[in-house]
C-alpha cells in the first residue's frame, strides 16, 4: 500500500532575542506540531538594516511609521550572511526540521506601515494610486521598497476606503534570500510579525483585540481589527531591561540574570511563597511597568481616533513575547484598563503530544510569531 507524507511547513523568527523556528505538519486538515527549536543568545541582526535616531515609532490613519534609517544594501557585510545561515541551519539540524521551505518574519523595525483613506475604485486604478501615495510618504525611493496592501472590509462609508500598506526594502528581501539558501531552505514568504501573532494568536476571533509583543530589545504594541494590525506603537523596552534591573537589585552576575529570572518568577507565577508583595514588586520594575502601561493607552488612542473607530473599545489585551511571563503583569493591566488581559498561548490551535504541555507553555511566548508563520499555509 501507498501512504502519502503528510505536508510539513517551517516558521523562522529571526528576532533579537534568537532564532526560533517552528515546524507543523498537516495531518487530517489539523495543524500537528513536528518540531521546534530555538536559541536564547541575543543577535544583532536587526542593527543590519537599521540605525535607529528616535526610541518611538507609530501610525495614525494617513500619519505614518516615522522609519528609521535604511542602511543601504552595500552596508549589509556577506559574512553577516554567512553568520546567520550557519545559525539558523544549525537551529533546524538540531530540530530536525524536514521542510525545505519556510516563512520568515519581517522585523517592525524595517517595515513602513500605514492605513490610507481613498475614494472607491478598481483594483487596476487602486495599484497605480497607491504607489503614488506612499511615494509622497516613503523617505526613500519606492522603487527600492516591496509593497503589499490589504482593503480593510468596513470602508467607514460609500465614498472612502480604508488601505492597509506594508513595504519593505528590497535589500532586506535579498539578505533572507542569500541566508535561507545558504542554510539550504528556500524562502517561501515574508511576512510582517503582526500578521504571524495575529494568526497564532486570535484565529478567528473577530473581536478588537490588542497585542503586546515583549521582546529581548523593544516591546510592541498591536490593536488587531478584522485580522490586519491597525495600529502599531513600540517603545525601546524588553528583556534586557528587566535582566539590567534584577542585576542591579539583587547584585548578580549577568551571566546568572536569565536563569534567576526564570525560577524567580515561576515562583511567584506559581504563587509559591515569597519576601516580595505585588505591590514591591510592581514598583521595583516600575522602569518598565509604567511605560507598558501609557503605551497601551497612547495605541487606543490613535485606534479610537480614526475614521470609523470613534464607537469602538478593544475588548482584550494579549501578552506574548519572552518577558511576558513577568509576574503581575496581566492582573495590573486588567486593573488598570478594566479589559481581560493574559498571557496568549499559542499552541492552542496545534496538536501535540501531552507530555510537551509543561515545556511548551514555558516557551510559548517566545515561539508566537514563528509559529504563527507556520501556520500560514494551514489556516
Amino acid at each position: 500500500m501507498f501512504f502519502s507524507k503528510p505536508k510539513s511547513y517551517l516558521g523562522v523568527d529571526l528576532g533579537a532575542g534568537g532564532i526560533k523556528i517552528v515546524e507543523l505538519r498537516e495531518e487530517k486538515k489539523r495543524p500537528v506540531l513536528h518540531t521546534y527549536g530555538l536559541t536564547s543568545t541575543n543577535q544583532d541582526i536587526h542593527s543590519l538594516f537599521t540605525n535607529r535616531p528616535t526610541s518611538h515609532v507609530n501610525t495614525l490613519g494617513n500619519a505614518i511609521q516615522a522609519n528609521e534609517a535604511i542602511k543601504p544594501v552595500d552596508a549589509i557585510d556577506n559574512a553577516q550572511v554567512q553568520k546567520y545561515a550557519k545559525l539558523l541551519k544549525a537551529v533546524c539540524a538540531g530540530a530536525k526540521t524536514v521542510s525545505k521551505t519556510a516563512v520568515v518574519s519581517l522585523p517592525v523595525s524595517v517595515l513602513f506601515h500605514a492605513v490610507i483613506n481613498l475614494p472607491p475604485m478598481k483594483k487596476e486604478d487602486l495599484d497605480k494610486v497607491l504607489r503614488a501615495e506612499v511615494k509622497k510618504l516613503l523617505n526613500r525611493p519606492v522603487e527600492e521598497m516591496v509593497l503589499d496592501y490589504q482593503v480593510l472590509k468596513d470602508a467607514g462609508s460609500a465614498k472612502t476606503q480604508r488601505v492597509l500598506i506594508n513595504a519593505v526594502p528590497k535589500e532586506l528581501v535579498m539578505f533572507y534570500t542569500q541566508v535561507f539558501k545558504l542554510a539550504g531552505l528556500t524562502l517561501e514568504s515574508l511576512e510582517p510579525e503582526s500578521v504571524a501573532l495575529e494568526r497564532s494568536l486570535i484565529g478567528r476571533d473577530q473581536s478588537v483585540a490588542m497585542i503586546v509583543d515583549m521582546g529581548a530589545e523593544r516591546t510592541n504594541f498591536y490593536i488587531i481589527d478584522q485580522s490586519a494590525a491597525i495600529t502599531h506603537n513600540s517603545t525601546e523596552l524588553g528583556g534586557e531591561r528587566i535582566n539590567r534591573i534584577l542585576a542591579e537589585n539583587l547584585k548578580i552576575k549577568d551571566s546568572l540574570v536569565e536563569q534567576l529570572k526564570h525560577d524567580y518568577f515561576g515562583n511567584l507565577m506559581n504563587r509559591v511563597s515569597s519576601d516580595i508583595s505585588k505591590e514591591k514588586f510592581l514598583n521595583l520594575f516600575y522602569p518598565v511597568v509604567d511605560p507598558i502601561v501609557k503605551e497601551i493607552e497612547y495605541g487606543f488612542e490613535l485606534y479610537l481616533k480614526q475614521v470609523g473607530n470613534e464607537t469602538k473599545r478593544p475588548e482584550k489585551i494579549i501578552l506574548t513575547g519572552g518577558a511576558s511571563f513577568m509576574p503581575y503583569l496581566a492582573d495590573h493591566i486588567s486593573e488598570v484598563f478594566k479589559i481581560k488581559c493574559y498571557v496568549g498561548d499559542p499552541w492552542g490551535r496545534v496538536v501535540y503530544q501531552d507530555g510537551l504541555k509543561p515545556l511548551l507553555h514555558q516557551v510559548g511566548p517566545r515561539m508566537s510569531v514563528a509559529l504563527g508563520l507556520a501556520l500560514r499555509n494551514l489556516v
